[in-house]
């Protein structure tokens, strides 16, 4: 018997470990995924900023899922008659793979809004190359100010706009005036210059899915670090040169960061599965209605949310971790290993790091901030890792003791990085 689990992020990941443990060595476990890691996306924001190592937050598939078989490639579509998942990976267009069991957890995208000029000038933030290439562009921006002669330019140059005020985009407002004041420092050239961060969005508050106080310390925090929030706010359309802002400000800045949300991978729409919101329907065993071989999990799924009846749960790593062990237990169940069971979320609170000895947690429902949330965030993310603890947390000790690494790599642009998935390779100095 061959199970095959589409995405090795959250859902996925954890799909895999579950049934492994579930059934054993009796099942074949096919994991098919672009990368051969699983990645740890919250604290993607550090790796921009300079303070971890990527492969901190890239956990090797094959080296902490053992038994588990990794096939590199990415799922175009399913043949639901056939029992076969058609993929591409990096040497062949068109390959199939077949299953007795089917788990659809291909994650999400980038959510892109149709404004004038965001796809070809923004950098989306969903994966280690736009955390790398966003690191190396901002390190690129300060050295190009520097050398400027021109003050409108070097201006531009310092002026750094983030747009959505969820959890990344706050995380990363959070982190950038540490970071770019570390650059900044570099270049003697700089001194006095301000160097500008911007967080927008058309919610009334910074985090707004969390309770009123701690987004309010969240608020509290960035501005005392001097970032411009600017609530009820958004782009109006971006150039080369810059954005303008639906308030009618004009801000001339060479980086856009759009953390604005997510959407489910495309492949979901491409199913022809019934969707609510987007993505597939599912019951509360995660099973697919009409195909009893097929579950889906995490981002991709539209999972009833049992504890408040007649809405979905969110698309958050900690839904998507949850729900993909789930997703091998009840794979498993099908097999006659064990018993299904129905997904019912508890929620242990949350944790935001707003970097520099600052976070905002709730912990079992027990809002906290500071140092205290500081150590809760860490403790959490160190837990919550399947692997690379050690060495996360060695960096975290280093960056407090020496200071963070802040060479410029000389990376490009590539098919990895530009925030629309269709669109063309861009040139970006």
């Amino acid at each position: 018997m061959r199970a095959v689990i589409v995405g090795g992020g959250f859902a996925g990941y954890h799909a895999a470990k579950s049934l492994r443990k579930e059934a054993g060595g009796d099942v074949e476990i096919v994991v098919l995924n672009p990368t051969d890691y699983f990645l740890y996306l919250p604290l993607l924001p550090e790796v921009a900023a300079g303070i971890l190592d990527p492969r901190r937050v890239t956990v090797s598939i094959p080296e902490t899922l053992p038994g588990v078989r990794l096939v590199l490639g990415s799922a175009t579509g399913v043949d639901f008659a056939a029992r076969s998942v058609t993929y591409t990976d990096p040497v062949f267009p068109v390959l199939r793979v077949g299953y007795d069991r089917l788990v659809l957890a291909a994650g999400s995208v980038n959510k892109l809004l149709p404004i004038p000029g965001v796809a070809e000038h923004a950098h989306g933030f969903r994966g280690v190359p736009e955390a790398l290439y966003l690191r190396d562009h901002i390190t690129r921006q300060i050295e190009l100010a520097a050398a400027a002669d021109d003050p409108a330019e070097r201006a531009a140059r310092c002026t750094f706009v983030v747009v959505g005020a969820g959890y990344t985009g706050t995380e990363v407002a959070a982190q950038g005036p540490a970071f770019t004041a570390a650059l900044a420092r570099r270049h003697p050239e700089l001194a006095g210059q301000p160097i500008r961060w911007l967080l927008l969005d058309l919610a009334e508050r910074v985090l707004p899915e969390l309770d009123k106080r701690l987004a309010r310390t969240a608020g509290e925090v960035l501005r005392a670090r001097g970032v411009e929030v600017l609530m009820k706010t958004s782009v109006d359309h971006a150039d080369a040169k810059g954005v303008t802002l639906t308030n009618g400000d004009s801000v001339p800045s060479r980086t856009l960061v759009w953390c604005v949300g997510v959407r489910p991978d495309p492949l979901v729409a491409d199913l022809g599965l019934e969707t609510a919101k987007g993505r597939l329907v599912v019951t509360g065993q995660l099973t697919v209605p009409g195909h009893d071989d097929v579950f889906a999990c995490g981002d991709a799924a539209a999972v009833p949310d049992l504890t408040r009846p007649g809405q979905y749960t969110a698309m958050t790593a900690q839904h998507a971790e949850r729900q993909g062990r789930l997703a091998g237990r009840n794979v498993a169940a099908s097999l006659g290993y064990g018993s299904p069971g129905t997904y019912r979320h508890h929620d242990l609170g949350f944790v935001v790091d707003l970097g520099a000895g600052a976070a905002a947690a709730n912990p079992l429902h027990v809002p906290l901030s500071g140092r205290p949330a500081k150590a809760v965030t860490r403790g959490y993310h160190l837990m919550a890792m399947p692997g690379n603890r050690i060495r996360t947390a060695a960096d975290w000790a280093l960056e407090a003791l020496t200071g963070r690494q802040t060479v410029q790599l000389g990376l490009v642009r590539s098919g990895a990085v530009p925030l629309d998935t269709d669109a063309p390779e861009l040139p970006r100095r």
